[in-house]
């Protein structure tokens, strides 16, 4: 498996998008729009890849000089508990790092926050709701 950096409106970004809305927007009834898309040419965007289909990936969107939010983090389903999630947290940590960022930040599923707080992630305040779903906010320093 390989874990990359891929480019905004290419083949791979289709698949990344395919995968985020089979995985987080469909199930929710949501669609992505177009303005949402757009910011995304600004965005570190990162896939796990394997035999040339997309089996992961998230983002990472700066949200301050030393703070970067990690965004729609996705793995299929049938891949899921098999490690790719924390491979690409390891890869968007060391990412984040090499761009000069000291911390993480995320709104967590609140299903999500185990995951997480295995990797070293925070709570930080209190559950509030998100795309009709109970979320959390976390953050780790790097």
């Amino acid at each position: 498996m390989a874990l990359k950096i891929i480019d905004y409106g290419t083949p791979e970004y289709q698949q990344m998008l395919k995968l985020r809305d089979d995985i987080l927007r469909k199930p929710l009834g949501l669609q992505f729009n177009t303005e949402e898309l757009e910011k995304e040419k600004e965005h570190l965007l990162i896939a796990a890849v394997d035999d040339g289909t997309m089996r992961g990936c998230c983002m990472l969107v700066k949200e301050g000089e030393q703070t970067v939010r990690l965004r729609q983090m996705a793995v299929t389903d049938n891949q899921q508990g098999k490690g790719i999630g924390r491979a690409l947290m390891t890869f968007a940590e060391n990412l984040a790092r090499d761009h000069g960022f000291r911390k993480i930040t995320m709104h967590a599923r609140s299903n999500a926050v185990g995951f997480y707080e295995k990797l070293g992630y925070k709570i930080v305040g209190n559950e509030f709701e998100e795309v009709t779903i109970p979320h959390y906010v976390m953050e780790k320093n790097l």
